[in-house]
């Protein structure tokens, strides 16, 4: 079957519907298939992954939690000592469950800040505007919805103050180490001197707890990775049969990419609107996601390579993740 990617006539989508379109073209036709993660997010997508936070298999958000909420005053003197005065920029900020913890110290405080939380979600964005203030009194707080460096630019628009950019939830691991170094090289581009960073990391453990994480028991994992195909077929007009699809995580310990992919059971023919028809074979892969697992020495290297020097770290009880500062060099 041959694949014809034409794109409809300007004006038949929505412009944001036009990107969607055009990046899941972009990855069925590649000639390893795969879907940008960051689709997985539609409303659906945002309710499942809350579900997924809360499966005693996935342990990062507990660690995480763990480290905001009992070392919150450890992180706001931090912050406070090597940046001063600033504002707070969150990318990808989720429901702020963890941040929230933070958030709530800087005010407890006395610090003179504003809150920039970036999502792609505008649902999670609009859900932060409406909870957030009145759940830390005195909090100011500005959403920003979209793409993380365009979103970046903005705050740049709005404050000249230092910058305190937290990337929580080990969304670091979302991306290749190649990748990883490249993004963290961008955001350095929109910080300055003096500027800090708090990300998380997942740290390499034994490789089962690692794979049962994303191969939960209740298959919500399963569930939220064919969400997406679920989006497509729902905005796109596809015709992807989920029953024809196996949900397969796998975790390397030697590299510590953890990946999910999904995987044809037959071959078969998946249609986007009129215009494209993508074959699959039977055992095909869709490349979905990686989690990538880290040593603390990976991540100190990360940290130089991209123009960041560490500065603190903070650690769960089983030291199994890290919040780790860094600060713009």
């Amino acid at each position: 079957m041959t694949v014809i990617p034409t794109m409809l006539a300007p004006g038949k989508r929505k412009p944001a519907t036009d990107i969607f379109y055009h990046d899941v073209i972009q990855g069925l036709t590649a000639p390893q298939k795969y879907l940008d993660p960051k689709y997985f997010y539609d409303a659906t997508g945002d309710a499942l992954f809350q579900q997924i936070m809360q499966c005693h298999e996935y342990y990062l958000t507990g660690c995480e939690m763990e480290i905001l909420r009992q070392q919150s005053a450890q992180i706001a003197q931090a912050l406070q000592y090597y940046a001063g005065t600033f504002d707070l920029v969150e990318l990808g900020a989720g429901d702020a469950t963890k941040s929230v913890h933070l958030l709530q110290q800087l005010v407890n405080n006395g610090v003179d800040y504003t809150y920039f939380p970036i999502d792609i979600s505008a649902n999670v964005i609009s859900q932060l505007e409406k909870s957030l203030p009145a759940m830390i009194p005195g909090l100011r707080l500005h959403g920003l919805n979209g793409e993380y460096f365009h979103m970046l630019q903005q705050a740049n628009l709005h404050t000249s103050r230092k910058k305190v950019l937290l990337f929580m939830g080990a969304n670091i691991g979302n991306y290749s180490l190649h990748a990883a170094r490249t993004f963290c090289q961008q955001l350095r581009g929109y910080l300055q001197p003096g500027d800090l960073l708090l990300t998380g990391f997942d740290l390499k453990k034994h490789p089962k707890i690692i794979l049962n994480a994303y191969n939960d028991a209740a298959g919500i994992t399963r569930a939220f990775n064919f969400n997406l195909l679920h989006r497509i077929n729902r905005e796109l007009q596809a015709d992807f049969d989920t029953n024809k699809f196996e949900h397969y995580p796998t975790y390397d310990p030697a590299t510590g990419a953890c990946k999910s992919y999904l995987i044809s059971l037959e071959d078969q023919v998946i249609h986007i609107g009129k215009e494209v028809s993508i074959p699959f074979a039977e055992n095909e892969s869709l490349y979905m996601e990686i989690s990538q697992k880290y040593s603390l020495e990976e991540t100190d290297q990360l940290a130089a390579q991209a123009g960041f020097k560490p500065v603190a770290r903070f650690f769960d009880h089983r030291h199994w993740y890290t919040d780790c500062l860094w600060k713009c060099v």
